[in-house]
């Protein structure tokens, strides 16, 4: 690995020098291992460890197939997904890699007694597999983690439709925590050349899936004076909402849990601030109870936000706890749009206030290629920024992922792979010059 990153550090390394190393037999990944899958068992979920079931092996590295490319990963990050995978929940993902595995002999390569984890990277190529035409080793790129075979029609309008659909490094080996990854050739987009290696990697997945779930036609389709509720508005997901939001011309009501979530949110340009521990929400009168009473006093906090207005989008992700207070206060004819169930996945809501008032539920996953191109554009034009608060070590991965389980953290949170340092991998100077205040906003609070 050492010549790998020799060849990546150095400015005069050819594509032919890159094609030209040879691979190493192994290299260093975060794994959770099939034997241990039920360690937590009978634990309630906050209890569970993501530093207990985390490792770092030094694993074998793939065979690459067609439509294929091998990645030296500079920096990852860590997604809810990842610390999802490392407590077992909903699922053990071995599960996901046994059915993978079946597809084909080429998949089999993943169904492993181990997962490598990790749905984000910034790194460069170093092989690509037949077929391949548009990417070549040498090459600094970040991945989305759309993982799609393409083979039925049902994909063809919209690549996440297609059956075979996955998340790369939650339902397929060979993720981005890792000195080395294995992705499809249509998961790979330019790396934005004013930002370090740990920046370009931290919005991949949550960049995308904000900007497909709020803009995309396929989601919210949001337009230009829009009202746009944000639950978590300053976390990994919220912030890139807020900034969609603004860049928009639409009018973000963040809401946020702290004093100091709420100044991130000004930072990024919001006013209209709702800090829901202040000002005591509380949505459930017990565990299978809602108090609607709570709902209409949101509604009339937002109002008091927007002029008298309710809103015409809401963000949603928290599920559970958040869902009935968020189909209530929507305007009619308004959007609910949802991509995760962070406190729980059995939604309850009033369907009055959903059918009478003519709102839409909108189930929005991740992105497809083209969406998540567009999001990636968006950043390395300076228009949306990366949300780093911090970053990790590849060893420090469990630490990191349990700051993450344990909402420890702003933003988003870098974990260092192959890069040395922090900062490094900056090409455009001057654009980066530009935005330096935005870059750094997470890392300041």
């Amino acid at each position: 690995m050492n010549e790998i990153l020799d060849a990546i550090l150095a400015t005069d390394t050819t594509p032919a020098d890159f094609a030209a190393l040879p691979l190493p037999d192994s290299y260093r990944a975060i794994t959770v291992h099939k034997d241990e899958a039920e360690m937590f068992a009978g634990l309630p979920t906050r209890e569970k460890d993501p530093r207990k079931s985390l490792h770092l092996d030094q694993v074998p590295v793939p065979e690459l197939g067609p439509g294929e490319a091998l990645v030296a990963v500079m920096a990852s990050s860590v997604n809810y997904n990842s610390v999802w995978t490392s407590i077992f929940e909903p699922l053990p993902t071995f599960a996901f890699l046994e059915r993978y595995g079946k597809l084909s002999p080429l998949t089999k390569r993943h169904d492993l007694p181990y997962h490598i984890i990790g749905s984000d990277l910034a790194g460069v190529v170093l092989r690509t597999g037949p077929g391949v035409n548009a990417w070549k080793p040498g090459d600094e790129v970040v991945a989305h983690c759309l993982s799609v075979e393409l083979e039925s029609a049902d994909g063809h309008d919209d690549t996440m439709l297609d059956p075979e659909q996955r998340i790369w490094g939650f339902e397929t080996n060979f993720g981005g925590l890792a000195e080395i990854a294995l992705v499809k050739s249509n998961q790979l987009m330019p790396k934005p050349r004013h930002l370090s290696w740990e920046e370009a990697a931290a919005p991949g997945l949550v960049n995308s899936t904000a900007y497909r779930q709020l803009v995309s036609r396929n989601g919210a389709g949001m337009k230009q004076g829009d009202n746009v509720l944000i639950w978590g508005a300053s976390g990994g997901l919220g912030s890139y909402a807020t900034q969609f939001a603004l860049a928009g011309g639409a009018n973000p009501i963040c809401v946020v849990s702290s004093p100091q979530k709420a100044e991130i949110c000004r930072s990024m340009g919001a006013t209209a601030i709702i800090d829901r521990t202040a000002e005591g929400y509380k949505f459930w009168k017990d565990e299978h109870t809602q108090d609607p009473r709570e709902w209409k006093r949101l509604g009339k906090r937002i109002r008091e936000l927007t002029g008298g207005e309710d809103v015409d989008i809401v963000f949603e992700h928290p599920g559970r706890e958040t869902f009935g207070a968020s189909v209530y206060v929507t305007r009619k004819g308004g959007t609910i749009v949802t991509c995760a169930s962070t406190s729980g996945y059995n939604h309850e809501y009033d369907n009055r206030y959903l059918w009478m008032s003519l709102k839409r539920i909108v189930g929005s996953h991740f992105a497809n290629y083209r969406e998540a191109w567009e999001a990636n554009r968006l950043i390395a034009k300076g228009k949306i920024h990366p949300t780093l608060s911090k970053t990790y070590s590849l060893e420090e991965t469990g630490q990191a992922a349990y700051d993450v389980h344990r909402n420890l953290h702003q933003g988003k949170v870098g974990v260092l792979c192959l890069a040395p340092e922090e900062g490094m991998g900056v090409r455009d100077q001057e654009l980066r010059d530009q935005h330096i205040d935005a870059i750094n906003r997470f890392r300041n609070v």
